[in-house]
């Protein structure tokens, strides 16, 4: 008779605390790990880890999946590297809470990605995502953006006493349903137009609802560093867990900065500041191509940035202001097309602003306005601006996870998305471990999840032992490789085997398995 539900026999088991491997077999029961042992074990489901990884299934503690779960369920683009568990909410961007719809279909930068929610609160949202039946499970962050939406609207000023109580009852309410953590996103709007004492205040109240501060900061090119401090000092004064996000240093007069950045945050956690980081192995990022304008061009929405555009004498200043800024902080070459809606640069998708303002006889800066009203001002880029070596530099500090930073994709689809989404995990253990040695597989693996695991305080998620919840990867550390690239991004990562999500299998024999167990996690 068999002993388990399911057993992984004759794998090397990296459990994910950084120990070294060890071959051994591992026994599932009810959804949990029930033995570790030699073995050998029997199980009425039998994995063949034989030459092969297992490990905890990786938590990606940065992504934005909750602008696409309702499309992309399966998280398949996911599943193919391994996570098995996503945190949402991130770069204060989160579905919830909302008190005017319109308003944030005015104001919003990512549109709503073709999503039908319950608007109102984290406890309507997670209603939503159990609906949903994602093969993942999911941890839920409320987006400052979202709490400023609801009380301020899309104003660029700063609140008053009874509005700045109001927003901290949206963070505590979020707790209180759940949420696992509070993030700003200090370079979009509205985020860019609250100053140091108001998101001080917010962080303080998420701090006593128990969430995990993550922010990306105002600034991640010549003002990272005054940015880093400001992250810093607000989860000193607010007594907060802080969690710097996808760190990094923009522009080619920037690479190296992140030295700096990471002393910063060395020396804040021998202050006691519980403070991380994490960060995606490439050197672009990906964002709206808004984000290069100045904030004051941003206030009132979508609306009142397209009305601008369509005012020389205002869209003079802008394209003046946007091109002050390239050079040390940006290269227009690098600022990529990734995806827009339909109009007259929708075949443009993979070339860079620099490239079209020589086609059409003008610069980047008035190339990029162009495109911007053609298409609604909804307009995502690759921002080729980082450096390799900077990229090492993070990824190698022993208090930084990794991230995606990405979206649950379908296999196919239009556009060409950052890879990071459908190659993140798997690249480092390809890339970064197996070809260039940056990082001991052991080391890489605690940094995709007992890491990110200890900074959600997800009990027994991130490590491979007897109690803990069966959220399991094996791979081939010979073969897994991330396929997508920057000009052919829909290509799904290689060398998973089987992932298995609260001990049901959601890949066996490196195929789906159309089983669906992810669920909801709640702080």
């Amino acid at each position: 008779m068999a002993r388990f539900d399911t057993v992984i026999t004759g794998g090397e088991v990296v459990d994910g605390t950084g120990a070294p491997r060890r071959r051994r077999d591992v026994g599932i029961t009810g959804g949990r790990i029930a033995e570790i042992s030699p073995g050998p074990l029997t199980g009425g489901t039998v994995v063949d880890a034989a030459g092969q990884v297992v490990a905890p299934g990786f938590i990606d503690l940065h992504s934005h999946a909750d602008y696409t779960l309702q499309a992309a369920p399966a998280a398949t683009t996911q599943i193919r590297q391994g996570v098995t568990t996503l945190i949402t909410g991130n770069c204060g961007h989160s579905p919830f809470p909302v008190r005017d719809v319109e308003l944030l279909r005015r104001a919003s930068i990512l549109g709503d990605a073709g999503m039908s929610w319950d608007w109102r609160d984290a406890a309507g949202f997670r209603r939503t995502l159990d609906g949903t039946a994602p093969a993942v499970n999911v941890g839920l962050q409320v987006g400052h953006h979202a709490v400023r939406l609801a009380v301020l609207g899309d104003a660029d000023r700063a609140p008053d006493a009874d509005e700045l109580a109001a927003m901290c009852a949206l963070v505590a309410e979020a707790g209180r349903q759940g949420a696992v953590g509070f993030s700003t996103g200090l370079i979009y709007a509205p985020g860019v137009f609250a100053d140091a004492a108001e998101v001080r205040a917010l962080v303080a109240t998420a701090a006593r609802a128990g969430l995990l501060y993550s922010t990306h900061v105002r600034d991640e090119s010549s003002g990272l560093l005054d940015a880093v401090r400001e992250a810093i000092e607000a989860a000193e004064a607010g007594g907060a867990r802080l969690e710097v996000s996808h760190l990094k240093a923009t522009g080619p007069g920037n690479h190296g900065a992140v030295v700096e950045a990471l002393a910063l945050i060395d020396a804040a956690r021998e202050r006691g500041l519980d403070v991380a980081a994490d960060v995606y192995p490439y050197a672009a990022s990906s964002t709206a191509l808004v984000s290069r304008l100045p904030s004051w061009a941003l206030a009132g929405g979508r609306a009142a940035l397209l009305a601008r555009l369509a005012d020389p004498a205002v869209r003079d200043r802008i394209a003046r202001e946007v091109r002050a800024s390239f050079g040390h902080d940006a290269d227009p070459e690098g600022i990529v097309l990734a995806d827009l809606p339909a109009g007259p640069y929708r075949g443009s998708t993979g070339r860079s602003i620099a490239d079209i303002g020589r086609a059409e006889g003008t610069d980047p800066a008035e190339a990029a306005l162009r495109v911007l009203a053609a298409h609604d001002a909804e307009v995502t880029i690759v921002h080729h601006g980082m450096s390799e070596a900077d990229v090492d530099t993070v990824l190698r500090h022993p208090e930084v996870s990794v991230a995606s930073d990405g979206w649950t994709l379908t296999e196919r689809g239009a556009g060409r998305p950052h890879p990071r989404s459908f190659g993140t995990f798997a690249r480092v253990l390809g890339r970064y471990v197996r070809e260039r040695g940056v990082l001991e597989l052991e080391e890489a693996v605690r940094k995709m999840t007992s890491l990110p695991a200890s900074r959600l305080r997800l009990a027994g998620r991130g490590v491979l032992a007897p109690g803990a919840v069966a959220d399991v990867v094996v791979f081939d550390p010979a073969t897994i490789v991330d396929r997508a690239t920057y000009e052919q991004p829909w290509q799904l990562a290689t060398g998973c085997t089987a992932v298995l999500v609260g001990g049901v299998p959601a890949l066996l024999a490196g195929e789906p398995t159309g089983r669906t167990a992810g669920r909801v996690l709640t702080g």
